[in-house]
């Protein structure tokens, strides 16, 4: 497995009475390619580990590489675009003159400038803006500006800070559709946000960190699963398959079309297979499974508030 970005041991003292431990040991890996979140509460530690992998502070201790090289390195950074949070463009800059400053900085040259910026203001949907004033634009606008200037230089991976921030939902869906065109075009997208129901839709996987430390990393797939529970849509059971059934099927919904919806608790999908199979022998009709998951708000709540390991 290629990786983007990895982390062994990496962590962030500052100095003080007493001396303040923004970010504890840190051991984790971001596959190539990957959707990542990084969640957690005010002063967890999560601007500090951006910090640290773009190089605009110092670890502690530990180390850290972007593709493979350490992150000591300034080349290292060569690959990486960044949108940071609460980020300001001159406003009395066009959105085509934005970028073409900023493709300046990246090194572009004046030919391959114009191409790549005409480019991006097409991706982030801001054609008819382009010769606007920056000072004119919406947020929401102003926030695919910024993702804008965050890909100039074609880079492999990408950090975006609260990339949905003060935007209404009109502009979230846009800003959502777009990093999924990113995730689809190979670019590897590292997320920091508070939005969390935008995090669940667009990440693969996501870390909570809570007190400068991991207290929890996976996919949401994972870590939304609750225990080995389905909710099970179908035609009314037959009393003896309930009876057959009672220590597995919950407390059941009649729907206004005949259906009932019940929750079956089972160790594995093998035994979950298995009631099934029995269900349809009985002549009940299935129409869904559904894993029985919590919202990834919930998830989150429930760490940073009760979570002590």
């Amino acid at each position: 497995m290629s990786l983007a970005i990895q982390t062994a041991g990496l962590a962030k003292t500052y100095g003080g009475r007493p001396p303040v431990e923004a970010l504890k040991p840190l051991t984790l890996e971001v596959a190539a390619g990957e959707t990542f979140g990084l969640l957690g509460p005010n002063g967890a530690g999560k601007t500090t580990l951006v910090k640290l992998l773009l190089g605009l502070a110092h670890p502690t201790a530990g180390s850290a590489t972007l593709f493979g090289a350490p992150i000591e390195d300034a080349d290292a950074r060569r690959p990486v675009g960044f949108l940071p949070e609460g980020h300001r463009f001159p406003p009395f800059l066009t959105g085509r003159d934005a970028l073409d400053l900023f493709a300046r900085m990246s090194g572009l040259e004046g030919a391959g400038r114009d191409a790549r910026a005409r480019e991006l203001l097409a991706l982030v949907r801001l054609e008819a803006a382009a010769d606007r004033r920056v000072g004119t634009y919406s947020k929401g606008m102003l926030q695919r500006l910024g993702i804008a200037q965050a890909l100039m230089h074609r880079p492999r991976l990408v950090f975006l800070d609260e990339p949905t921030d003060g935007v209404d939902p009109v502009g979230r869906r846009e800003i959502r559709i777009l990093i999924e065109q990113l995730r689809d075009d190979g670019v590897t997208l590292f997320l920091n946000s508070h939005l969390l129901s935008e995090v669940e839709r667009v990440c693969t996987r996501v870390a909570i960190l809570k007190d400068g430390r991991m207290v929890r990393d996976g996919t949401v797939d994972d870590l939304t699963r609750q225990g080995r529970a389905w909710t099970v849509t179908s035609t009314p059971l037959p009393a003896e398959t309930r009876i057959a059934l009672e220590d597995a099927v919950g407390e059941t919904t009649e729907r206004p079309d005949g259906l009932e919806r019940y929750v079956v608790t089972m160790p594995d999908r093998v035994a979950l297979n298995a009631a099934l199979d029995a269900l349809r022998s009985s002549g009940v009709e299935v129409e869904a499974v559904e894993p029985v998951r919590q919202s990834l708000e919930d998830l989150f709540v429930e760490v940073v508030t009760h979570d002590e390991s």
